[in-house]
């Protein structure tokens, strides 16, 4: 069995991004938490890889052996997740706004028993990195065709569990695993620069063994064209180091907020109808 890629041009995926982010900010405000700004940092990537031609996939197989794995280290921002899959078709967008709800299979954070298609239950931060080297080892040993990309956050860089997985990767030249650190330049407590910085990132992974890129990761055709590029490295893993700004799309209204960090936020009703607006003259 195989699935037809989802491959739109780059202008669609600007129009799919948009959805994608009002999908995040209905959700988040509907459940009145979560992790909005954390979520559209990120959506670009997230956008290129379910419809850009990048992952294969089928919604109503959602097991299948042959399929691509997508594991979302930085588990917090999971509504970009379901905003994405909601519109790939695994579920409608109507559903994702019981996010967080008493017995809602959309928790917080990815929940493999809870959700078919969701690959690994993140929200540790660190960890998922060395998951995907589990799936794309597995794939390389099975002599399977799938690859498996990782998002991490760029806080999550300060645990030490990162850097054994880069070392390990490299190790079994694990051409299948494309990683993306989403570099939004902030975690909860502050500015990722003043908690703990790991700059440059590209160097250290490069230091590794590892592949790297540099991208501006707000940039919906960077983002396709990074992934694209990924794809041809076969010998070695991929790190995209992703620059991207928190809250992307409603930075404006952020710092009319006086916080572009925003960390943990949903907006009030009045501001998601602010920000919606706004996103709909993008």
């Amino acid at each position: 069995m195989s699935a037809e890629l989802k491959s739109m041009s780059v202008d669609e995926l600007k129009v799919q991004g948009r959805t994608i982010r009002e999908l995040i900010i209905r959700m988040t405000t509907a459940a009145g938490s979560g992790h909005p700004s954390s979520s559209l940092s990120a959506v670009e990537v997230v956008t290129a890889l379910f419809f850009g031609g990048i992952m294969k996939y089928d919604p109503k197989k959602p097991h299948w052996a042959g399929r691509d794995r997508f594991i979302l280290s930085k588990g917090h921002a999971v509504p970009v997740l379901y905003a994405a899959m909601a519109e790939a078709g695994y579920f409608t967008p109507e559903e994702t706004m019981t996010l967080r709800k008493l017995g809602s299979k959309f928790e917080g954070h990815p929940n493999m028993k809870r959700m078919d298609g969701i690959e690994a239950s993140t929200g540790s931060l660190g960890q998922g990195l060395s998951i995907g080297i589990g799936h794309a080892l597995a794939g390389k040993m099975d002599s399977a065709d799938y690859n498996v990309f990782v998002m991490l956050g760029d806080g999550e860089l300060g645990e030490g569990q990162v850097w054994e997985a880069a070392a390990t990767a490299h190790k079994y030249n694990l051409g299948n695993l494309t990683a993306i650190v989403d570099q939004n330049g902030y975690q909860q407590t502050g500015a990722t620069k003043d908690v703990l910085n790991m700059s440059s990132v590209a160097d250290k992974f490069a230091a590794f063994g590892w592949h790297t890129q540099e991208i501006e990761g707000n940039d919906q055709e960077a983002a396709l064209k990074a992934l694209q590029a990924a794809q041809a490295v076969t010998d070695q893993p991929t790190m995209i180091v992703s620059r991207t700004q928190k809250g992307f799309g409603i930075l404006p209204l952020l710092e009319e907020q006086g916080d572009v960090n925003y960390h943990g936020k949903p907006l009030s009703p009045e501001l998601a109808e602010k920000a919606i607006a706004l996103l709909e003259q993008s």
